[in-house]
């Protein structure tokens, strides 16, 4: 998925570690085996074979499908060549319906493909995950088919279909269609309109809630902490929601709906394999609210997000219900400092409140409440917005319960603490996508390599699983080259 490979919590049904945080290796060990004749071969296949697919003619409608019909390049909507971040013209052009532009009739389809190696600087005794070895690994991420761009008049869609290279597995993914007119009151230009998706934040504009949120591509093959709040993709997928929106004078955005759990007979036709899951028992009220600006050069944003959910633990509704209220605050900046540079910058903090009467009737939690935080902080330098560094913070922490997060090999928690801390760092490179790129838009490649560092993991720095692994035997080392035709 678009929004990250990210595995369900072994702890809580109700959580799937959507956050994506995912650890790394140390940068000489990679140099090392990259120049060694054990890993060197396979290594620049994995780069050449989606990097000529890229520079071949198309002859297919599977094309990037957005910059087709605008006939604008990537970089007028991205902040760099190709990917997520959006520009302020890319979140206009999704607040719009993403119907913008005539400049091609061919049916707007596009093909992503993300290849990866992804390192830990411990291994996983019994496998990274089913198939493959406990470290080293180089899998097909995952291969999406998408629908982007007008369906008609007003009425626009992203729609991503995706096969994960990792579970194997056929399922649809981030599904967003959306209505949007614009109006006039009082002398205030008003754009509203309205979305069904199945992902709560996937339908936002900015790259600061979780559904967008960087690192954008994470490794499926590194451990991930225990705990996440509900909002950071735990439903993604699992529920249809729609919400109704508006923007006022292109300075105040504000959304709000209801998101309800798709039946488990439903998810399994679409490949999401609902077992153990813990669907919403009526609706669940999302809102958003935001405030935009530019200055100059310097585009900001502040705002605010949240949904509370009435779930059922693992799906047993014998016992009632938990109670989950997210509150999330966020913040934006983009400053273009000399029209082709550029720094980005974003911010998030979620506080959950859990009310867990069901869980902890059904024995599944030691306290009847908790609370849970989250907070991630990334900033990115652009040059020719072509090479991007990233460096990002994150931080999780809240109460410490042992039936939640129990001891376990890996992914479990000897203190019974959710608390996980760490540092990310990127470093990709993007050839094609500007108004000058050769076949544009036909070649899309993005290079990335991946560093991330856990200073804290599930409650501990030293044997936190009890099992005798400490927080940095995760850091992991991921490299990945994604392509988009």
């Amino acid at each position: 998925m678009l929004a990250g490979n990210c595995q369900r919590s072994k702890c809580n049904p109700a959580y799937s570690n959507a956050g994506c945080l995912f650890p790394s290796q140390r940068l000489r060990v990679l140099l090392k085996m990259l120049v060694s004749g054990r890993y060197a071969a396979k290594y620049l296949l994995l780069i050449a074979l989606p990097l000529l697919a890229a520079l071949m003619p198309q002859t297919s409608s599977a094309l990037p499908s957005y910059a087709r019909q605008t006939g604008l390049a990537c970089q007028t909507c991205h902040t760099i060549g190709f990917g997520p971040a959006l520009t302020p013209y890319g979140q206009n052009f999704k607040l719009n319906g993403y119907v913008w532009g005539d400049a091609s009739s061919l049916p707007p389809v596009a093909f992503m493909q993300v290849s990866s190696f992804t390192n830990t600087q411990k291994g996983q005794d019994g496998g990274a995950a089913p198939h493959f070895s406990p470290n080293d690994n180089f899998a097909a991420d995952q291969t999406s088919l998408f629908y982007g761009g007008r369906i008609y008049d007003k009425l626009g869609a992203f729609i991503q279909t995706t096969y994960d290279g990792v579970a194997q597995r056929l399922s649809w993914d981030n599904f967003d269609l959306r209505y949007a007119n614009r109006a006039t009151i009082a002398g205030h230009a008003l754009v509203y309109g309205g979305t069904l998706n199945n992902n709560p934040t996937v339908q936002d504009l900015w790259n600061s809630t979780p559904a967008w949120s960087f690192p954008y591509q994470s490794s499926p093959l590194a451990p991930t902490p225990a705990a996440a709040p509900l909002i950071e993709g735990a439903l993604a997928q699992q529920v249809a929601g729609v919400t109704a929106y508006g923007m006022l004078d292109n300075l105040l955005y504000l959304e709000s709906g209801v998101y309800r759990s798709l039946p488990s007979r439903l998810q399994s036709r679409l490949g999401v394999g609902p077992g153990g899951e813990s669907p919403i028992q009526g609706e669940a009220p999302y809102w958003r609210g935001a405030l935009q600006r530019s200055f100059g050069p310097v585009y900001a944003s502040l705002g605010t997000f949240g949904m509370s959910a009435r779930l059922k633990p693992g799906g047993d509704g014998s016992a009632g219900g938990d109670r989950y209220t997210d509150l999330g605050f966020d913040a934006t900046a983009q400053w273009q400092l000399d029209g082709i540079n550029a720094f980005n910058g974003n911010a998030t903090y979620i506080h959950e409140l859990q009310r867990l009467d069901a869980s902890h009737a059904l024995g599944l939690s030691a306290n009847p409440a908790n609370h849970l935080n989250s907070f991630r902080l990334n900033a990115a330098y652009v040059w020719k917005q072509t090479v991007s560094f990233s460096a990002g913070y994150f931080d999780i922490n809240g109460s410490s319960d042992g039936g939640l997060y129990a001891p376990g090999a890996i992914g479990g928690s000897a203190s019974g603490s959710p608390g996980s801390s760490g540092y990310l760092y990127q470093l990709e490179y993007v050839p094609f996508g500007k108004f000058d790129s050769w076949a544009r838009p036909w070649a899309n490649v993005r290079l990335g390599l991946q560093y991330t560092e856990y200073t804290r993991f599930n409650g501990g720095r030293i044997n936190y699983d009890g099992a005798g692994r400490n927080a940095g035997d995760n850091n992991t080392l991921y490299l990945f080259v994604w392509t988009a035709f």
